[in-house]
């Protein structure tokens, strides 16, 4: 079968170039006019929004690392005042680096509280810290008010302002603001509503020196919290902004339409009605410019020893800046008495002893030019309130005229006075002679003229005399007649005291006068000095052998002792130098303060026993066991004789004396007691019956024991050297008098059932009174003026006996009929004793001796 033949394919020939058809043109992409821009846009919005939060993220963790630390709010408590009170609640002192009056948020009232709420975050209560709504407010207003001149809207919050004020300032800048923010925010989860608002509301400056809501109602209208209207809390609360602008003193106009404002915000709020708003409103802005509470112008040495004590147990920075409220036992009446009955004791002293020691100065400008002079002089330290300074302007030949000013008040001006001073006044005014070393002061005679004593130019202290009464601590041969211009000299004494009184059943101390005063000199004598107490110790040495059973008429030797020391032979003596030479009874021993019985009774009981008696009582720790001890050779204070003796009216429990009785925190609460007595029951309601008492104290002496000295004392009162404590009082009264050798201290301690009174009298630098001057003379008196003014009003109190004391009849050395008390059983145990006594020789000190 034959196949076709293969076909053949014709040559392809390319079309001529000039037959070719012309090429389409490509097409081109639709024009949109902002697509580029829109993509470059959004691709620049991410990078920035990007860029934003990295920037963002970093500042945020710059300003958190920056962020003061702000937990220690939660218990921040600002520093205020601490107050020092008197037993009668009166204020005594201000105790304050800086002037704060801090109150808890529960002692705000609530609507004062609502007041600040409504005028500076009306969000408080919802928002976390920062309120987002205020913010845009503020945005639109300053927007709106941009250009006018107008101050800008702030928008920050409560919990802001606390953060600025308390944590990062108050500097204008962004970063301030956004830490403010950030803090805030944080605040608010740390810290409760309450705490911030408590916060804010005793922080917040709100003029006239005022910080807090507490300090400025006392700045603008001397009111407590308590005691505000409603329209003077909307005022309070309107000073925020702008203090110094709405002072009502100043701009009543303006305060008042702030303070309306106020009202205005809280009626819209809610917070109260309308018929309340229109009150308020109605109401005058009446300033009442703060007065400071008066302050009890005595006691300036309690209050300096209060202080120590605050700070020895709380610390400076919390006594100074706790709000600490302080109840004290100082009775203001009877430390009034007491700082008098000193002072008149001391001049006593000074106008029989001391002489005329020479004017403080002299003014070289004539009668005309003396004010201007001598309103240039400083007032002199120990100058008294009711003296006055006065320059000398004429001498006669038995007076001289002085001059002096006077002020109605501090800022007042001067007014000139004139006066007279008259020669029948100055008997006591002897010039002083020039003396050495330890001798007394000398005095020359009585002065016969005025110039004499006093001379032109002078500068003196005079003090207006009552227009009758004598005032010469001496009376004139010639009384002076009455003359409405007499003045009397007066000058600062030399000689010091001190003064202590407290309650001999709980310790407290109810007066204290540390000097002649507390603007002289801060050293507080009652407390800080260390002087020997002489013949005041031996009750001591007595009471220690009344323990042993020794009766209290049992007799010893009153006859001369020598007993060989290593410094060579000592011989003690009683006062004036003699003795009796036979057995008295230890009563009548110590009614008369004779040191030869007291050496022998010291050696019967043994000075280790005496050492250790006064060691329990408080007066002389570890005191060395010499027999010139047992005659008061040792060192110890007024405050602890005080003490000391109030144990033995008391029934022989020690006594620890305390000027405190309660501290309380500024919330408060007691954070210390004194009292030394449990009272479980004192909690319990008045279905229990009265509560009873657990007496803690410690029994450092035998009651009966204490019975005994007691009723010995009281004879020394009586009978012995102490006759002039008790003078015209009419109640039982004991003590006993304190001479140390050379007359250089005087004491007097004492008590009645109700209160226990110790004096001292020296100089700073111990050298003597005089010769004669002693406890008896100068101490006293000066106890039996502040025991009258304690006592006055209440009855008489006889001293307690305790159980088991047998009191019997018997006749004393100077014939007188007594009750005595004894220990039961030893009614009839005196014996004749030997001429030393049955105790072993004492080691005795060398120079010490000779006390009484």
């Amino acid at each position: 079968m034959n196949s076709p033949p293969p076909a053949i394919e014709a040559p392809i020939i390319p079309p001529r170039p000039d037959k070719l058809a012309p090429p389409k043109p490509p097409k081109r992409p639709p024009f949109r006019p902002f697509g580029g821009l829109l993509r470059a846009l959004v691709i620049l919005a991410g990078v920035g929004v990007l860029g934003g939060g990295v920037a963002g993220y970093g500042l945020y963790r710059a300003l958190e690392a920056d962020l003061p630390d702000y937990r220690w709010l939660a218990d921040y408590s600002p520093p205020q005042m601490s107050r020092i009170y008197a037993g009668d609640s009166r204020l005594m002192a201000e105790l304050a680096a800086e002037r704060r009056v801090f109150v808890p948020i529960e002692a705000i009232p609530r609507r004062l509280q609502q007041a600040f709420i409504a005028a500076e975050d009306q969000n408080f209560e919802s928002h976390g810290g920062v309120d987002p709504v205020a913010v845009m407010r503020a945005i639109i207003t300053n927007i709106e008010q941009y250009g006018t001149g107008r101050r800008m809207v702030g928008a920050s919050t409560i919990t802001q302002q606390v953060a600025k004020n308390m944590l990062v300032g108050s500097d204008r800048t962004v970063l301030r603001k956004a830490r403010e923010a950030l803090l805030a925010m944080r605040l608010e989860n740390a810290l409760s509503k309450p705490r911030i608002l408590e916060i804010y509301l005793n922080e917040i400056f709100l003029g006239a020196q005022a910080y807090g809501v507490a300090a400025a109602a006392q700045a603008y209208f001397n009111k407590s919290l308590e005691e505000l209207t409603l329209s003077e809390m909307a005022f309070l609360a309107a000073l925020p902004k702008a203090p110094n602008n709405y002072n009502p003193l100043r701009f009543p106009e303006q305060a008042r339409i702030r303070r309306d404002w106020v009202i205005e915000r809280m009626l819209e709020e809610g917070m109260i009605t309308a018929q309340e708003a229109s009150a308020a409103r109605a109401e005058t802005i009446l300033a009442r410019p703060f007065r400071r509470p008066e302050v009890v112008p005595v006691g300036g040495h309690f209050t300096e020893d209060v202080r120590r004590e605050l700070i020895s147990r709380f610390g400076q920075e919390q006594t100074q800046g706790g709000g600490l409220v302080v109840r004290t036992s100082l009775d203001p009446a009877l430390q009034a008495s007491t700082e008098v009955a000193l002072r008149n004791g001391l001049l006593a002293y000074d106008r029989r002893r001391g002489g005329w020691r020479g004017p403080l100065a002299k003014s070289a400008h004539g009668a005309t030019e003396w004010l201007p002079a001598l309103e240039a002089f400083g007032r002199p330290p120990g100058m008294l309130p009711e003296w006055r300074q006065a320059v000398v302007l004429e001498i006669r030949e038995r007076e001289a005229r002085v001059g002096w000013f006077e002020r109605a008040h501090l800022r007042a001006p001067a007014e000139p006075r004139t006066g007279s001073i008259l020669l029948e006044d100055l008997a006591w005014a002897r010039p002083v002679l020039p003396s050495q070393g330890n001798q007394p002061v000398r005095l020359g005679n009585a002065p016969r003229r005025i110039s004499d004593v006093l001379a032109l130019g002078d500068v003196i202290l005079v003090e207006p005399a009552p227009s009758a009464a004598p005032a010469a601590a001496t009376p004139p041969r010639t009384p002076a007649a009455p003359r409405p211009d007499r003045v009397l000299l007066r000058q600062v004494p030399e000689v010091e005291g001190a003064v202590v009184a407290l309650d001999p059943n709980t310790g407290r101390v109810l007066a204290m006068a540390g000097g002649w005063s507390f603007d002289r000199s801060q050293f507080n004598r009652a407390s800080q000095a260390m002087r020997q107490p002489g013949s005041s110790f031996k009750p001591y040495v007595y009471i220690a052998a009344l323990e042993q059973g020794i009766p209290p008429n049992q007799r010893f030797l009153d006859g001369g002792v020598e007993i060989a020391t290593p410094q060579g032979v000592w011989r003690p003596g009683n006062y004036g130098g003699g003795s009796t030479g036979g057995y008295v009874t230890m009563r009548n021993a110590l009614e008369r303060s004779l040191n030869l019985v007291t050496i022998r009774i010291a050696q019967e009981v043994g000075m280790d026993r005496v050492s250790e008696t006064a060691g329990r009582f408080g007066v002389i720790e570890n005191m060395p066991r010499f027999l010139s001890m047992s005659l008061g050779a040792g060192e110890t204070t007024v405050l602890r004789q005080a003490a000391a003796y109030a144990s033995f009216v008391n029934g022989g429990r020690r006594v620890e004396p305390t000027l405190i009785d309660s501290v309380q925190d500024q919330r408060g609460r007691v954070i210390w007691r004194s009292t030394n007595r449990d009272c479980p029951a004192c909690s319990a309601g008045p279905e229990a019956g009265p509560p009873r008492f657990t007496d803690n104290r410690r029994q450092i002496a035998d009651p009966i024991a204490a019975f005994q000295i007691t009723s010995i004392l009281q004879g020394a009162v009586q009978r012995g050297t102490g006759g002039r404590a008790g003078a015209g009082l009419n109640r039982p009264v004991a003590g006993k008098t304190g001479t140390t050798d050379d007359y250089k201290d005087n004491w007097f301690v004492g008590f009645t059932p109700d209160i226990v009174v110790a004096v001292w009298v020296g100089y700073d630098d111990p050298r003597t009174l005089g010769q004669g001057e002693t406890g008896g003379t100068n101490a006293a008196p000066i106890f039996r003026e502040v025991l009258a003014a304690a006592l006055a009003g209440s009855p008489a109190v006889p001293f307690r006996a305790p159980p088991g004391v047998a009191l019997v009849r018997i006749q004393t050395d100077r014939g007188e009929t007594i009750l005595e008390a004894f220990r039961p059983g030893t009614e009839n145990a005196a014996t004749t004793p030997t001429e030393m006594g049955s105790g072993a020789a004492a080691r005795v000190d060398s120079g010490l001796g000779g006390l009484y």
